[in-house]
């Protein structure tokens, strides 16, 4: 008697074994969506993907998707947190699949389109309503509007504008000056004994260059840009700083200037000291460098800037056989190796002329002004434009429609668009069980994001509304025009209680932690995050 009882215990450990590898085999026949975990690339996940990866983490492979657990280590754990979630822990299959109908909503978007020039977007809109929306404030500044006294920066004045940018839902971009046709480094930076020379010795109202090699210009103006990177430099609603200072209007030129040669740029030692003092303070906004200067641009690009160039659009308006669009932006982006700094960088144009005054006075050239318009836009997103400041000019109610409408669809190109393709979930998954995912996204856009923006899943209880969010460790910032495929697996927190939730995902704001990028996609639910099914909680 107590032989036959011995027998069937093992003849039970034995039944149980082979219905767990069963289950395990009929899992990896359900499995039709490949998920991470798929170790031998069949698009499913069972027990041969236990041992595909068993092989792999002892062969020393070091390919980060061996590592199934996360822990940083290839390892016999991996096989086996594997082998628990096929058998035991009820990793369920991907089988609720969203396809999310793409829209063709104008994207107010961080960082991408229109500017709106030294305002916000609603301001803009009292005096030019049919200015293309915008989500990007550009303000310059010259230095005596910014530090009018002695070391008294008017941090409120620009804290306050980051207030106005920050409830309209905008960001923030700027740029100094110390140039023009008016004296602009302040007067008592003069009265040290700044040594310059005024545009006319007869009328000092004219205008004034500094020589930006003086010890005092050197001394105080490092001490300005300084303390404005102290205080914004990684400021959540600050997308891009322009390296300004040098030139007329901060453009690293000295156009405008009368007198030829009595108004030189300075020496290449000069102009690297000031490009070394953006580069150096601001090491999380994302800089971008003026298009003017071959040495200083390429300096600025291998040290990761992005660039801008202003006078788009110029088609014949120097002469019939010459523009900035084929005389100076391809060779200084050649020259500079500026090909690919969209990748990592803003490219920001603006216009010559003004949006208006393309259509009114025409933009030159021996194409209609339409074609002519179109050939610009098109340079432009060959170039990667993220994006594009179109000047202060008269209001927008002197376009047709088509023109408006033109626009709108050039700023629905510019920078980058996410589009959702297809979302793969389980139905159901347990309170602290393992959660795998499948994304097929594509950037419809020219450019990427320049910033990490965490994309997160949310979980809302269809009874309650109680939601539990979620983070991946996606980087949107590597995602460059086109189709991206990605399979995170998240942890469902332990808390959850069981019941339906719907699924959200939104892409959020790093520092304020609510949804941020709008998706070209369908299924917005009125707070930012996206939904479209449904996921069951055990």
């Amino acid at each position: 008697m107590r032989l036959k009882l011995k027998r069937f215990k093992r003849q039970a450990v034995v039944m149980f074994c082979i219905a767990a590898i069963a289950a395990g085999l009929l899992l990896a026949q359900a499995v039709t969506v490949q998920t991470r975990g798929d170790y031998n690339g069949d698009g499913r996940v069972g027990l041969a993907d236990v041992l595909a990866l068993l092989l792999g983490a002892r062969s020393g492979g070091a390919d980060s998707t061996l590592d199934y657990n996360a822990d940083g280590a290839f390892d016999g754990a991996d096989p086996l947190d594997l082998l628990l979630d096929v058998l035991w822990r009820g990793q369920s299959v991907l089988d609720v699949v969203a396809t999310p109908v793409e829209s063709d909503e104008y994207l107010l978007n961080p960082g991408v389109g229109f500017t709106a020039p030294n305002t916000t977007d609603s301001d803009l809109r009292r005096w030019n309503p049919r200015y293309p929306l915008t989500a990007t404030a550009y303000y310059r500044w010259y230095w005596d509007q910014i530090e009018p006294e002695d070391g008294q920066i008017k941090f409120a004045m620009i804290d306050s504008i980051l207030a106005q940018v920050r409830s309209e839902n905008m960001v923030f971009a700027w740029r100094i000056m110390s140039q023009n046709g008016a004296v602009h480094v302040p007067q008592w930076l003069i009265d040290k004994g700044l040594n310059g020379r005024y545009y006319d010795e007869n009328d000092h109202s004219l205008g004034f260059q500094p020589d930006y090699s003086d010890p005092i210009f050197i001394e105080h103006h490092e001490r300005l840009i300084r303390a404005m990177a102290s205080r914004y430099d990684g400021h959540p609603d600050i997308y891009h700083v322009d390296i300004g200072s040098v030139g007329s209007w901060g453009e690293w030129n000295t156009a405008g200037t009368p007198g030829g040669d009595n108004f030189k740029m300075p020496p290449d030692s000069t102009l690297r000291g000031i490009m070394d003092l953006y580069l150096d303070n601001f090491k999380k906004t994302k800089l971008v460098m003026l298009i003017g200067g071959a040495k200083q641009l390429a300096y600025g690009i291998a040290n990761g800037t992005g660039y801008r160039a202003d006078c788009l659009g110029d088609y014949g308006m120097w002469g019939p056989n010459w523009n900035h669009m084929e005389g100076i932006y391809p060779q200084a982006i050649e020259a500079a190796q500026a090909r690919d700094a969209w990748m990592h960088a803003p490219v920001a144009f603006e216009a010559c002329g003004t949006g208006t005054t393309w259509y009114t006075e025409g933009m030159g050239g021996n194409l209609s002004k339409e074609a002519t318009r179109d050939k610009t836009i098109k340079h432009s997103l060959d170039w990667h434009i993220s994006v594009m400041n179109m000047v202060y000019g008269p209001n927008y109610d002197e376009l047709p429609d088509e023109w408006i409408e033109t626009y709108n669809e050039w700023a629905k190109k510019m920078g980058y668009r996410y589009v959702l393709r297809r979302l793969a979930h389980p139905s159901g998954v347990k309170a602290g069980g393992r959660l795998g995912l499948r994304m097929d996204w594509e950037n419809v856009g020219v450019a990427p994001c320049y910033y990490a923006y965490p994309l997160a899943v949310r979980l809302r209880n269809t009874a309650s509304g109680e939601t539990w969010e979620m983070r991946t460790d996606v980087d949107i910032r590597t995602w460059l025009p086109g189709e991206v495929s990605i399979s995170p697996v998240l942890t469902v927190p332990a808390g959850v209680p069981a019941g339906e939730y719907a699924f959200e995902l939104a892409l959020l704001d790093p520092y304020y932690g609510t949804p941020r990028i709008k998706l070209a996609v369908d299924g917005e639910t009125g707070d930012g995050w996206y939904g479209w099914s449904t996921i069951a909680v055990r």
